[in-house]
């Protein structure tokens, strides 16, 4: 395991909202974690849990159990965000993936937290506003908008912040729509018909 960066402040985390993002592999596992207070948004911890020294399979997915298991018990986080598998050519190495993702996603039901996937693109997509943006161009997002200085080695970390991230972008969408109730483009029509009957009272039967 190789911890990359680490803030860890008890009474600034309070009453703080903390999402756990992941990005799920075998032989490399990022993870990171997020503290939401009202706007302000701060990077707690980021880094990796290397599993390629370990070559039974079975072995690394219950290093991701145990590391998913320390980081909710140690942060306590209220949200699971997971990077879903990117569909390449190797069928092998989709099924590993599948299954890392799998374990990552049932230590988080153990702890009675649903995890969210989210897929590559719309992580990108809500970080940097482009869904076909480079690591390197995440990562600078992420240095801006959490204010972080310094620099990383591995991008499978940084990539589970974005993802932590993105589902607190998401979250916040939802909840708008939700506490607004009606979508904007109905909302529109029906105040215009509103509208066209307040103004043209006898053309309504």
């Amino acid at each position: 395991m190789v911890l990359l960066f680490t803030i860890l402040n008890p009474v600034f985390l309070k009453d703080s909202q903390i999402i756990l993002g992941i990005d799920p592999g075998t032989l490399v596992m990022g993870y990171g974690l997020i503290s939401v207070s009202k706007s302000n948004v701060s990077l707690i911890e980021m880094g990796v849990l290397h599993l390629s020294k370990y070559k039974d399979h079975s072995e690394r997915l219950r290093l991701i159990f145990k590391k998913m298991e320390s980081l909710i018990t140690l942060h306590k986080p209220s949200a699971v965000a997971i990077e879903a598998p990117f569909f390449g050519k190797n069928v092998q190495s989709m099924l590993k993936l599948g299954r890392a993702q799998g374990v990552a996603i049932a230590a988080a039901m153990m702890s009675d937290l649903h995890a969210v996937e989210y897929a590559p693109r719309k992580i990108k997509q809500s970080v940097t506003g482009r869904g076909n943006a480079t690591k390197e161009q995440v990562w600078n997002m992420l240095q801006h908008t959490l204010n972080i200085v310094e620099d990383v080695k591995y991008m499978d970390a940084t990539d589970a912040v974005a993802v932590a991230l993105c589902h607190h972008y998401q979250s916040k969408t939802n909840e708008i729509t939700k506490s607004d109730g009606v979508p904007k483009t109905q909302k529109k029509k029906t105040g215009s018909w509103d509208a066209f009957i307040t103004a043209n009272p006898n053309r309504v039967k």
